[in-house]
């Protein structure tokens, strides 16, 4: 058990509401879009009267859909989470790794708050339409895995061995020849680290932080250190010549392994 995990749970509830990713509370599956029953054994509405129940809360602060099912009409899941805003019982609604044109559909029918999805200095995929659309809609960013899964702190290397229960292990990304060539990204963040007197994980969210005022990066750790070094991300000040020399740099960089096993990434940018 992590040292975040030893805290109070009535501190982290909230928080946990606050960033609307869980399981259960921030996934709408096709059951509960067409109202049969699912796996917690009720409707949507009821399932989330359980979540908001089980944190302590009146209403869930963002709901997200993780992932978008293309089985089910963007419209459907978003007139849901319509309804629900309605009843008071959500607040405002998130999309997770959906396309450019899902999230207009999506938009059109409930104004989305919030779109989260992979994005860092070596995941750049959103870029190219997301991001231009969010900002067109005024639409906020939350980018997951900001430190590309604990690469980008520097405190991984190509003979970090990861167990067989290591989500990791079965990425393209962190095989031992991927992180090798993928190490050039980590020593461009690591020199800027030492300019900056922070750390390499500093320095990539410091660049996710100054892209956009709107993009709020969501890392996630287990220890109360880590927690406080990427809190400490926010007072690290990028010029604009730091974010070109960043810019420049990492244009030169080809990542090497791609972020996802096929089968998964299908499941993105729906």
């Amino acid at each position: 058990m992590g040292e975040l995990d030893k805290m109070e749970r009535g501190v982290l509830r909230p928080l946990q509401i606050g960033m609307g990713d869980w399981v259960h509370g921030g996934r709408l599956s096709r059951g509960w879009v067409r109202g049969v029953e699912d796996d917690m054994g009720c409707g949507v509405s009821n399932a989330v009267e359980t979540v908001a129940r089980s944190f302590r809360v009146d209403a869930i602060d963002l709901f997200y859909q993780h992932r978008v099912d293309p089985e089910v009409p963007i419209e459907e899941v978003a007139g849901a989470v319509k309804d629900l805003i309605k009843e008071g019982k959500v607040k405002h609604f998130g999309l997770s790794e959906a396309g450019a044109k899902t999230i207009r559909r999506a938009h059109a029918v409930q104004p989305v708050t919030a779109v989260q999805s992979e994005y860092s200095l070596w995941t750049r995929g959103p870029e190219a339409e997301v991001l231009p659309t969010l900002e067109e809609l005024g639409i906020g960013f939350v980018p997951y895995s900001p430190l590309g899964k604990g690469f980008l702190t520097g405190k991984m290397d190509e003979n970090t061995k990861l167990g067989s229960s290591d989500f990791r292990s079965t990425l393209p990304r962190f095989t031992p020849e991927a992180m090798r060539a993928n190490q050039a990204l980590v020593d461009l963040l690591a020199g800027i680290a030492a300019q900056k007197k922070a750390t390499p994980a500093q320095i990539a969210l410091a660049w996710l932080l100054a892209q956009k005022p709107w993009i709020v990066p969501i890392p996630g750790t287990t220890k109360l250190a880590r927690m406080d070094e990427n809190i400490g991300s926010v007072a690290v000040e990028l010029t604009p010549d730091d974010l070109r020399e960043i810019e420049n740099a990492a244009s030169k960089i080809t990542v090497q392994g791609d972020r996802y096993p096929e089968h998964i990434e299908k499941m993105t940018g729906l």
